[in-house]
């Protein structure tokens, strides 16, 4: 594939999909870059960041070509490399080495590198270290800290390490950067969340607010407030949209948590899809009525959203987040240890129901797990073993948790009253049938029927 006329027109629908290296500057750029487009002969294509600062080209500084949209590739595909990716996104890496990557996925650690750098150009551990650079530029800008403390707070083992990963990525040292005083107030961090154009801003946080639980989301005057569990402590994110990205207020109990908290903020509102291909391929379908923009309302944690699913199962909306409060304690939801330790007067709910609770809890406890590093197939035979469990339980999960693109809910009732409202045939048999010609995107097809139903 060509890839040179995607830069020369500026085409930001690409940013995130490819890094173009400029061989008469020595620096990489992102398609959109504003500056003079370079001959086609002093341009190379890499296919990530790291690739790019591997083969020895600096970040541009006009571009910042490291903060674009992920690209939507890893978020929407279901294999090893995909998953990798999305746990490297996550912070796996800088927790617990590429080791614990392997360990999560089920493979070596020879078999993870060489999978990823024959199609991204670096291995897990080099991809970790990019992003480590990033995080550590955002918390140079963004609050008071000194450049040790940033050093370890990003993941490096050592000053040295930092030193010489930021002056390989951005060409120069971690103290140029720190020009004026950090915007740190309180210990609150501020950041632009890019996405690519169009964000249906009003259906996506519309979903939200419909589902806040009190005393631990909230939605006031356009902005989605929550607080969250993070690997290093609680935390609580503000999302608002703005023009052209999503503000994003953090206050993290430990800021080594930044990475995974931008990263669920970024997988929360699917800030990494391509909706112009979505759009593109369900549009077709007249009677959808596609909106421009629409995104999949995903979850910040996994155990989360199967505990929703289970308690959402038979009853409103509305009756869903009463029961939901009640469950939740000190303002968070309760882990899978949390929630086996609660009485049963406190699930205000039939006993069947309450010990499918238990018993995906004990699941998790097991070894279970529900983020988009799960291999989506398998967690959906395990969640349909457990007692209470059945296809719409586990397929709700594998939309809101594991981010599955392709997942469609026939029997779900508002999927039939949206059919309705849409012309749609709304019997679970032929809603499935004609459901078929939305593929691989039929949880954005599903998202746009419970828009209509309501």
């Amino acid at each position: 594939m060509d890839l040179y006329p995607a830069i020369s027109s500026k085409d930001r629908r690409f940013d995130g999909r490819f890094w173009v290296g400029v061989t008469s500057t020595g620096i990489y750029c992102r398609p959109s870059c504003p500056a003079r487009t370079p001959k086609r002969e002093n341009c190379r294509f890499f296919p990530s960041v790291a690739a790019a600062a591997k083969a020895g080209f600096r970040a541009c500084r006009r571009c910042a070509p490291d903060a674009v949209p992920g690209s939507p590739l890893w978020d929407s595909r279901a294999d090893l490399t995909a998953r990798a990716v999305r746990l490297i996104n996550d912070g796996v890496v800088d927790r617990g080495g590429v080791p614990a990557l392997a360990d999560r996925l089920g493979y070596t650690e020879r078999h993870l590198n060489r999978l990823l750098t024959a199609e991204l150009g670096a291995g897990p551990l080099a991809l970790a270290r990019t992003q480590r650079a990033q995080t550590a530029k955002t918390l140079i800008a963004k609050t008071g800290l000194s450049l040790a403390e940033i050093a370890f707070a990003s993941g490096f083992g050592s000053v040295r390490q930092f030193n010489d990963t930021f002056r390989e990525v951005y060409g120069c040292a971690p103290s140029e950067l720190r020009r004026v005083p950090a915007d740190d107030v309180d210990g609150e961090i501020k950041l632009k969340l890019t996405y690519r154009p169009p964000l249906d801003a009003a259906s996506l946080f519309g979903f939200l607010a419909a589902r806040t639980v009190d005393g631990v989301e909230s939605y006031v005057d356009g902005t989605y407030s929550r607080s969250l569990m993070l690997p290093h402590g609680p935390a609580s994110i503000s999302l608002t949209p703005a023009e052209g990205h999503i503000a994003a207020s953090l206050r993290l109990t430990d800021v080594r948590d930044l990475t995974p908290a931008v990263a669920r903020c970024r997988r929360l509102l699917d800030l990494d899809a391509d909706p112009v291909a979505i759009e593109a391929a369900l549009s077709q379908d007249q009677t959808l009525k596609f909106p421009l923009g629409v995104r999949l309302p995903r979850a910040v944690d996994g155990f989360e959203a199967g505990v929703r699913a289970i308690v959402g199962q038979q009853i409103s909306v509305a009756g869903a987040r009463t029961v939901l409060k009640r469950l939740c304690r000190n303002g968070f939801f309760p882990s899978p240890q949390q929630l086996l330790e609660l009485p049963d007067e406190a699930f205000s709910m039939p006993t069947r129901r309450r010990e499918t609770l238990r018993g995906l809890a004990n699941a998790m406890l097991d070894g279970l797990t529900l983020d988009t590093g799960s291999d989506r197939a398998q967690t959906r035979a395990a969640l349909l073993e457990l007692p209470g469990i059945g296809e719409w339980t586990a397929d709700y999960i594998a939309l809101r948790a594991l981010g599955d693109p392709d997942v469609f809910l026939p029997t779900d009732l508002g999927s039939r009253h949206g059919a309705v409202a849409l012309g749609l045939p709304s019997d679970p048999v032929s809603l499935a049938k004609h459901a078929e010609r939305w593929r691989p995107w039929r949880s954005y097809a599903q998202i746009q029927l419970w828009r209509a139903a309501s």
